[in-house]
């Protein structure tokens, strides 16, 4: 997916990313979805990455035209 694409989904949910570098990659995934995690090249393709299998994981079969609607539970 594309930074163009990812950007046109975003839906303005700040995370929290942990990341750290081993031999050739950054690794990292998200604090609030410690089951998301992925890799890159560099820290801005690591976040690009991040981004795209965050929405890859909640939002896959999810419509183009869907809609936010915060609640209490």
């Amino acid at each position: 997916m594309s930074e163009k694409d990812i950007t046109k989904k975003s839906i303005n949910r700040a995370m929290t990313m942990i990341y750290w570098k081993e031999e050739k990659f950054w690794l990292g995934k998200l604090l609030e979805h410690p089951d998301i995690m992925t890799q890159g090249l560099t820290l801005e393709e690591l976040e690009l990455n991040i981004k795209d299998a965050y929405f890859l994981m909640t939002m896959d079969d999810v419509p183009q035209n869907y809609r936010v609607k915060e609640i209490a539970v």
